[in-house]
């Protein structure tokens, strides 16, 4: 029997030798049954709630490979102490013959499987309300709950006790200076895009590398960002939101805490901007947001909406960074114009940007190739339907043959003298059925189904020339735009020669590749100057297929 040792322990704050302590007695398991060791599967610092470690990634995969016979571990917990996590790696491992024994409760069936991965949740969870409980208690002294805030420093002394201290800060007077000079620039006008263009354009370490806008403006309502922090006037406010993990992804997600959930306390040593600097700052946001409310109605909230035809899908071909609009009819680089450290200063009309992508869209789809796959695909829904219509009206002949021989023996009992009042009712229900078949059969084409519409690549033309009319016209725009974007995950500008290549993305751009000739696509050059090559990454289905304009 060949044996795989599962060993984890949870945070880096456990000795790393409990690994190696778990590795010891799984051996002597092995040992005492004349197994032989296979390999041993380990996660260091990596809670049991998730299934995403590469240890135990590695094991079941190890498991499809039938590269052992038995799985050993100290407890069930060192597995997995989620409960579908657990029952999914129990079924896997008796799917594949392979049985699990553990130290503390012997060979696992599922009885261990029910009561133990329940046992680990509720540990799961009281873990995490005496956690929060001690992190309270914590913040109700002054102290930090854990993260390093921008402008202080974590301070870890020797106590008296010889023991190190957790949760003290102190001013960071360098970054403290940058704080201040946020405040104060945003307070005398400067918005937080010029203010991060700035600071990164000098060379100031922001908080995760460079400085961004939302890095200064935040979020207002859950606290977040520069400006919004009140641990910089001296209040600690803990609480503000809670983490929900995902069960698909694994990742936390924020939710916020009621106001009454919040736990805040003075700390005047920690203040580094003073009352009449904050005071300014927020009246600044509040006459901001004031002035971006018109009837009552938030025009922030409406630009979360696309507004135009290829709203948020634009891409930076030098940065990868969003393209936004600058101006009122431009386009350009978000990363350049917030953060200043991308180098493409490119901006396109909006106007140019929607002529260019849709006159080469209607030039390319009008590719012999593309109308041919358009008559295919017609032609085969169309026989589809035509065959259902023919297999409907062979079956309205056999059911109308069954309605007209009971009818028959209905009409034979009553001429032999077998005559009661429920047959004439029978009778009557009959010929109704009868003459809703006779109908059916009656409409249903004798004619055998077209193979092709005579007009259907002039149908095909007309539609794709019509295409920019349909985005202009009020009751069809909708429906055409979500279409198009439907198609399309991302267009990417690429500057070249002091304009922009256009870079189609997605499902659209895999359509237009069909109609290019396979020459085209080898050589790229020899494309014409306008529509320029079509570039296959990693094979349709795998990755976006991307279209050049």
């Amino acid at each position: 029997m060949r044996a795989a040792i599962c060993a984890r322990y949870s945070t880096d704050l456990q000795s790393d030798a409990s690994i190696e302590d778990q590795h010891r007695l799984c051996l002597r398991l092995i040992n005492g049954n004349d197994w032989q060791e296979a390999e041993t599967y380990s996660d260091r610092g990596l809670s049991g709630a998730s299934h995403l470690r590469p240890g135990y990634q590695r094991l079941l995969e190890d498991a499809r490979s039938n590269v052992f016979d038995v799985v050993v571990a100290e407890g069930l917990d060192r597995i997995s102490r989620d409960q579908e996590h657990i029952a999914a790696f129990f079924k896997q491992m008796r799917f594949q013959g392979i049985a699990i024994v553990t130290v503390a409760e012997g060979e696992i069936s599922e009885l261990h499987i029910g009561f133990k991965g329940t046992m680990s949740s509720l540990f799961l969870k009281d873990l995490a309300q005496k956690t929060h409980r001690g992190l309270e208690g914590r913040v109700r002294k002054g102290k930090s709950a854990g993260g390093v805030t921008y402008g202080y420093d974590v301070v870890r002394d020797m106590g008296a006790d010889g023991t190190i201290t957790t949760g003290e800060r102190r001013i960071n007077e360098d970054q403290a200076k940058i704080v201040r000079r946020i405040f104060r620039d945003y307070s005398h006008g400067l918005s937080p895009r010029a203010i991060a263009a700035n600071l990164n354009k000098e060379g100031v370490p922001g908080p995760r590398g460079t400085w961004g806008a939302s890095t200064i403006y935040g979020n207002h309502q859950r606290g977040t960002g520069i400006l919004n922090n009140k641990l910089y006037i001296g209040r600690l406010v803990w609480n503000r939101q809670r983490f929900v993990k995902d069960p698909n992804t694994s990742k936390r997600q924020a939710r916020p805490n009621p106001p009454e959930e919040w736990v805040i306390e003075d700390v005047p040593e920690l203040r580094i901007v003073s009352d009449e600097l904050w005071n300014a700052v927020k009246k600044r946001q509040a006459e901001t947001r004031n002035a971006a409310i018109s009837d009552g109605i938030k025009k922030l909230g409406r630009t979360k909406r696309a507004r135009h035809l290829f709203s948020g899908m634009l891409t930076c071909g030098c940065c990868g960074g969003g393209v936004i609009q600058v101006g009122k009819h431009y386009y350009g680089c978000s990363t350049q114009r917030n953060k200043g450290t991308c180098g493409n200063q490119l901006t396109i009309k909006r106007t140019d940007l929607e002529g260019r992508v849709l006159s080469g869209l209607k030039e390319q789809l009008l590719h012999p190739d593309l109308i041919a796959e358009f008559t295919n695909a017609y032609q085969e829904e169309y026989n589809r339907l035509a065959g259902s219509l023919q297999q409907e009206r062979s079956k309205a002949q056999r059911d109308l043959t069954q309605v007209e021989r009971k009818i028959a023996h209905l009409v034979d009992a009553i001429s032999d003298g077998m005559f009661h009042a429920s047959m004439k009712d029978k009778l009557t229900v009959l010929e109704v059925r009868k003459s809703e078949l006779q109908d059916t059969i009656n409409s249903a084409s004798k004619e055998p189904p077209v193979l092709l519409h005579p007009g259907l690549s002039d149908v095909y033309r007309e539609e794709v020339t019509n295409l920019t009319t349909a985005l202009h016209d009020p009751s069809a725009q909708a429906e055409a735009t979500s279409i198009i974007r439907g198609l399309l995950s991302e267009i990417r500008l690429v500057p070249e020669d002091g304009t922009y290549t256009i870079e189609l993305i997605g499902e659209l751009a895999g359509l237009m590749a069909l109609g290019t000739p396979q020459n085209e696509q080898s050589h790229p050059e020899a494309a014409c100057s306008t529509l320029c090559s079509t570039v296959m990454v990693a094979g349709v289905g795998f990755e976006p297929t991307t279209f050049r304009l």
